[in-house]
């Protein structure tokens, strides 16, 4: 079986491009039209889609963790559950970011933490389902998500291998359509610990599951050592100004760097090429201004037999012989007069 995922109309394998999601989350701070302009920042910077996070806040959090005081400097509330409200974007919004994401073509998904907001997006049609690692553990969920037949994209931070396998069974018991994320659950997260070769051990456990990054970390060349190791998706923070207020403004990607990890990870599908070593025609120039052949030292003279003093290497190349068939040529006699630094060609030795 062919390790390929679909979402939209894209087609996600080992030879594939990367799939690359902008994660918006709430970096929109709870504005429709900022959320707009982030979406069509990520269609311009060329990723293939833009995740928001959807809560049911009052089902999701205890009483106490609701009514708990929030006072931080990126708080929207005064407490945790009008933080969370305030952020929080509704069913006509998210019916509207659709429409517009559908206008502007690109994949537009959320992660669901609750039963409620799964609800919600299988009813808006959204071609994925995004599980956000803290429901790691949360099998009765993940089951749920996998029942609409829609592909599971997993982050696995803070996870044991336990864990991950335990499930990856409760969602491919149900559904065949998972793409299991490396990723590590630091807010940002330090480079020491993304552990990027877990990716190889993902493809390795699951050889028919699509495997990509979470990345918590800043910047954008960790993308292409995870694709050089495998993955094939690609989560990224987004925002418009990483100065922004909010918890997740700092570790993500402004528009700019979206666009050059973007770029990035195409030339790298590209440059891995196929395995296979060959010589490009835009490589003769190169070849023959700094390659090497056998010239003559100093003139020689018809029926010299050549030895190790007649024969120079010497740039540029193409025409004599090369430098490895130095032993062939010595001791062979030349059949007329060659001038100093004349390539010493087949036809001027006797055979």
């Amino acid at each position: 079986m062919a390790r390929e995922l679909r979402i939209g109309g894209k087609v996600i394998g080992d030879e594939s491009d990367c799939y690359v999601i902008a994660e918006v989350g709430h970096n929109h701070q709870g504005d429709l039209e900022k959320c707009f302009e982030l979406f069509r920042a990520a269609k311009l910077a060329g990723a293939n889609a833009v995740k928001l996070q959807k809560r049911d806040n009052k089902s999701l959090y205890t009483r106490a963790l609701y009514e708990k005081p929030y006072d931080h400097e990126n708080s929207f509330g005064k407490t945790y559950g009008e933080h969370r409200e305030f952020l929080e974007l509704g069913r006509r919004e998210y019916e509207a970011l659709a429409s517009f994401a559908k206008e502007i073509v690109i994949d537009f998904f959320a992660t669901a933490f609750d039963f409620r907001s799964a609800d919600v997006l299988v009813e808006l049609d959204v071609p994925a389902f995004k599980v956000a690692s803290g429901d790691m553990r949360n099998v009765p969920l993940l089951r749920h998500v996998s029942r609409f037949g829609r592909p599971v994209v997993l982050s696995t931070g803070a996870a044991s291998m336990d864990d991950v396998r335990r499930a990856c069974d409760a969602v491919l018991e149900i559904n065949p359509q998972l793409c299991l994320l490396q990723c590590t659950a630091g807010y940002p997260a330090k480079f020491e610990e993304l552990d990027l070769r877990v990716i190889g051990t993902y493809r390795e456990a699951f050889p028919d599951t699509v495997v990509g990054l979470s990345a918590h970390d800043n910047g954008i060349a960790m993308a292409v050592a995870a694709y050089v190791l495998g993955a094939r998706v690609i989560e990224k923070h987004f925002t418009l100004n990483r100065a922004m207020k909010g918890t997740d403004h700092a570790f993500s990607l402004e528009p700019l760097g979206m666009q050059k990890m973007v770029r990035d990870l195409r030339r790298t599908r590209v440059a891995l090429g196929d395995g296979r070593k060959k010589i490009y025609p835009s490589e003769e120039p190169a070849l023959v201004k700094m390659g090497k052949q056998l010239v003559a030292a100093r003139d020689l003279e018809p029926g010299q037999v050549l030895t190790a003093e007649d024969v120079a290497i010497k740039s540029p190349g193409g025409e004599g012989f090369f430098p490895y068939d130095l032993d062939r040529v010595i001791g062979r006699k030349v059949s007329r007069r060659v001038k100093a630094d004349e390539p010493i060609r087949a036809e001027v030795l006797w055979n």
